[in-house]
């Protein structure tokens, strides 16, 4: 709901399926243009495609706009001066690429690409196919686990992997940590910082600076509930029904320590969503995709290019499949460059669609 252009209440992920026309079905025929992954990459690429007339499908595994919709405030994306949310920025690019005319489809895993007769070949796991002649791979990375057995077991009660925008009036009054170094842990502190009594960053490392932008840094350091931890890892933790308390560890001296905690926010990197392109696109030692230059030039080329031209600067080493956001070898890990990325994939797969096919719209 806005009033003013203010969000007074966030748009949950059935708001998001009912409002952008989302849905689990898949339309038939051949399409111009498969989207892997509703992140800000490929729903970037989703908006360009659909408004200069591609036919094209969204398919997405969940409904959540990716990392970024897990955010909790983006601060830094141009235009916002006051920020927006992470569940608001999805919600209104998802819409944005409905009206349109994208078809979104919603809760579709992505768990095999192959040519195909028309191009390629996307299938979803309960066995439906879509024919394309073209796909953009935007299915962007996971967070890393802690892997430790008493805290997994109490997922979703204290403990959450992401900034769980949602849990946040629920933090009233309450001690909260988060574990996390980057963009996206020191703005789920800030926003934590506003109803919870206190907050404590917990970092492997020595510092943010390194990892964090600048003005987060400035901002966290001026708020007087949030603490900054460096140099400790998280070893331990419990609570009977729901998380009570957290065991660091000093990484110098090994000494531990037990911080009374109501909530426990991971954001500790990220692994691609790639497994499933396993021999179809080159990826490097960590998963992520290898495009452009990558692919003929330094240490990552390994001759799978298979044609005379030169691949484009986001194509893989399929040609006619692209790869943009976070899951992309040597991407920015930030909304803009993930929005940038999508945005001119577009343009590559115009020219793509106009050399392979003779047209850069359907038919």
């Amino acid at each position: 709901l806005r009033q003013d252009g203010r969000i007074l209440v966030e748009p949950t992920n059935a708001d998001l399926i009912e409002a952008t026309g989302g849905t689990t079905r898949m339309e038939s025929g051949v399409h111009d243009l498969v989207v892997v992954g509703a992140g800000p990459a490929g729903l970037a690429a989703a908006v360009y495609a659909a408004s200069e007339g591609l036919r094209t499908t969204v398919l997405e595994r969940n409904v959540s706009g990716g990392q970024a919709g897990e955010s909790s405030h983006i601060r830094n994306f141009l235009g916002f001066t006051w920020g927006i949310g992470g569940q608001d920025f999805a919600y209104r690019a998802c819409e944005q690429a409905w009206l349109f005319g994208a078809n979104m489809v919603f809760s579709q895993e992505v768990v095999e690409l192959s040519p195909g007769p028309s191009g390629f070949c996307v299938r979803v796991a309960d066995g439906r196919e879509i024919a394309t002649r073209a796909v953009l791979l935007a299915p962007g990375i996971a967070w890393r686990r802690l892997d430790v057995p008493r805290l997994e077991a109490l997922i979703g009660m204290g403990v959450f992997y992401g900034a769980a925008a949602s849990e946040a009036r629920a933090m009233k009054g309450k001690n909260v940590c988060i574990v996390g170094a980057g963009n996206s842990a020191g703005q789920a502190a800030q926003h934590l910082a506003q109803h919870a009594r206190s907050v404590t960053i917990l970092v492997r490392g020595s510092g943010l600076t390194d990892s964090m932008s600048r003005y987060l840094v400035s901002e966290i350091e001026q708020t007087h509930n949030i603490t900054i931890r460096t140099g400790v890892e998280v070893v331990d933790g419990g609570g009977e029904d729901y998380l009570s308390e957290v065991v660091i560890r000093d990484r110098a001296t090994g000494a531990e320590e037990t911080l009374a905690a109501s909530a426990l926010f991971v954001m500790i990197g990220g692994e691609p969503h790639t497994g499933w392109l396993a021999g179809t696109v080159q990826r490097d030692e960590k998963g992520y995709i290898v495009t452009g230059n990558d692919l003929v030039s330094g240490d990552l080329a390994c001759g799978r290019w298979p044609l005379d031209r030169p691949p484009a600067h986001l194509e893989t080493s399929l040609p006619g499949v692209f790869a943009a956001g976070d899951v992309r070898h040597g991407s920015v890990k930030r909304v803009a460059s993930a929005v940038g990325e999508g945005s001119i994939a577009v343009q590559l797969l115009h020219q793509y669609l106009a050399a392979e096919h003779g047209a850069t719209i359907a038919d």
